[in-house]
Formats: structure tokens, C-alpha cells, sequence
């Protein structure tokens, strides 16, 4: 949990800029940031837009996310692996079980995640004028339903599913050849 903080801190810049420049094309002309690539955007945000103020807007939801995606990848991938192999006889060893298991663990991750990521997309667009993050949600419940909570979860799925599968995959067959891990004495 504490490097999904860290991770989601850190990487909080390059999250401003990508969901501006995601979410360009949608505003009137007037009002587009046209940055040219993600470095030109972090230079105008820096520069023209606020400077480090603004390319942390979302700092705290981002960090959020970054606990939640973490806590629950990890730990739904072990209950969802130690399940398949107790309870319906997968073979712990087996390279389907633990795409079975991590896959399952990105359908939580990205369920978990949702509310997180559409409340920081929100606050780091600009969308929220400022104001603190429980006033945006209950403003967007209010008008909108909690349902809005769960916008793009598709597309973040779609992202994240195979992210997660492709993590977990490589993180056992580090373990099965021991690869970072001391000698056996023989």
C-alpha cells in the first residue's frame, strides 16, 4: 500500500497532463490546452498554468487509487490463486492458474479502482474548480446518480486485465526459477 502511495505521488504530474490532453478535444476551441506532447504539457502547466500547484492537483485521490490498485491486486490474487488450487483442484503450478487468478484480481482492481480514478480524472481535468474532493462526489451523486462512480470502467479493465495478468505471470515464473532469491542448499 505505501509504494502504491508513493507511486501514485510521484507519477501525479504525468496523470495532470495525460487526462488534459485525453480531454482536449472535447472542449470548445477556446478553451483547449493544444499541448503537443506530454512534455509540452508539463512545461505550459508549469510555466503558464499554475506551476507545481497545478500539475499536483489530485495528489490525494491519485494516492488513494494508487493504495487501492495495489492492495487490491495483491491480495485478491492470493485468496483468488489459494482458492482455485483448495477449492477446485487448480495445480498451484500451472501457468492457468495463475492467469485464472490475476485475471480475477484485475476484474477487482478495476471495480475497486473506479470511483478513485473517476474522482481524481475530475479534480485533475479542471472539472471541479477547486473544490474539495467530497463536494464533487456528492455533487456528481446528486446529479447524477452514484452509477457515475463507474464511467469508463470498460476501457480501464480492458487496460488493466491484462496489465495485471501479465504482472502476476512474470512474478511467478521470477519465483519458479528463483530468479533474486538465494541459493538452495543441496
Amino acid at each position: 500500500m505505501f509504494s502504491g502511495a508513493i507511486g501514485g505521488l510521484a507519477g501525479n504530474f504525468a496523470d495532470v497532463v495525460n487526462i488534459r490532453m485525453q480531454n482536449d478535444s472535447a472542449l470548445e476551441a477556446a478553451k483547449r490546452r493544444n499541448y503537443k506532447n506530454a512534455i509540452d504539457g508539463v512545461y505550459k502547466i508549469y510555466r503558464y498554468e499554475g506551476g507545481l500547484k497545478t500539475l499536483f492537483t489530485g495528489w490525494k485521490p491519485n494516492m488513494v487509487r494508487g493504495i487501492l490498485m495495489t492492495a487490491s491486486q495483491v491480495v485478491t490474487y492470493d485468496v483468488f490463486k489459494n482458492y482455485l488450487v483448495t477449492k477446485l483442484d487448480f495445480d498451484a503450478s500451472k501457468n492457468y492458474t495463475h492467469l485464472t487468478a490475476s485475471l480475477l484480481a484485475g476484474l477487482v482492481a478495476t471495480t475497486v479502482c473506479a470511483p478513485a480514478d473517476v474522482m481524481k480524472t475530475r479534480i485533475m481535468n479542471g472539472s471541479g474548480d477547486h473544490q474539495p474532493a467530497l463536494k464533487i462526489l456528492a455533487d456528481a451523486v446528486r446529479k447524477e446518480g452514484p452509477s457515475f462512480m463507474f464511467r469508463g470502467w470498460l476501457p480501464s479493465f480492458t487496460r488493466l486485465g491484462p496489465f495485471t495478468m501479465l504482472i502476476f505471470f512474470a512474478i511467478e515464473q521470477l519465483k519458479k526459477h528463483r530468479v533474486g532469491m538465494p541459493k538452495e542448499d543441496k
